[in-house]
């Protein structure tokens, strides 16, 4: 977890080769079920065409599917779920009912000034016009709002793991790597 433009994709994809286990991504899931015109991709389809977020039920319901895949078994890594303590505790329950736990959760700390400076740059290498600087900001409050108390929730559990989100994306990486194994 961290704030938009903290690198938290970029890691997932590789933390999670490094460890042999499935990058899950809430928007890879969400790109899948509605090009499988799946029941629940049609339902998130009607809210992103909306304009709006897709509600949390939905949500659930679709990492609680992609954790059902054989290719989880030994393990996976979370992209953008949960976003806030509801999914928090549906995950909790999803995994006691395999069984199973958390082993950890990554905190990427960057400041907010160095979040924007990337999102800007990556908003101009990719063509983002809709990608201001006020934009930027309103999605840093929003993240501050919804989804940065759930540090303190995994803290309490003992499975926060915080690690520095500046510098090159291999000691990055590596930072991450050793938060994991130590």
């Amino acid at each position: 977890m961290g704030p938009p433009g903290a690198g938290k994709g970029t890691q997932a994809q590789f933390v999670a080769a490094q460890l042999g286990i499935p990058h899950i991504s809430t928007g890879d899931i969400f790109r899948a079920n509605v090009a499988g015109g799946t029941e629940l991709g049609q339902q998130a389809q009607k809210f992103m065409d909306a304009g709006e977020l897709v509600p949390d039920s939905v949500t659930n319901a679709m990492v609680a599917d992609r954790l059902t895949q054989p290719d989880t078994e030994p393990g996976f890594l979370l992209d953008g779920y949960p976003r806030n303590r509801d999914q928090a505790v549906v995950l909790e329950d999803l995994l006691a009912n395999r069984s199973i736990g958390l082993d950890a959760v990554v905190e990427l700390v960057v400041d907010s000034e160095s979040v924007i400076a990337r999102l800007l740059d990556r908003a101009i290498k990719d063509g983002r016009a809709d990608d201001t600087e006020d934009v930027i900001r309103r999605r840093l409050d929003v993240y501050a709002e919804q989804t940065e108390p759930l540090v303190g929730y995994y803290r309490e559990k003992s499975l926060l793991r915080t690690v520095d989100g500046v510098g090159q994306i291999a000691d990055i990486t590596a930072r991450i790597l050793d938060a994991l194994t130590n």
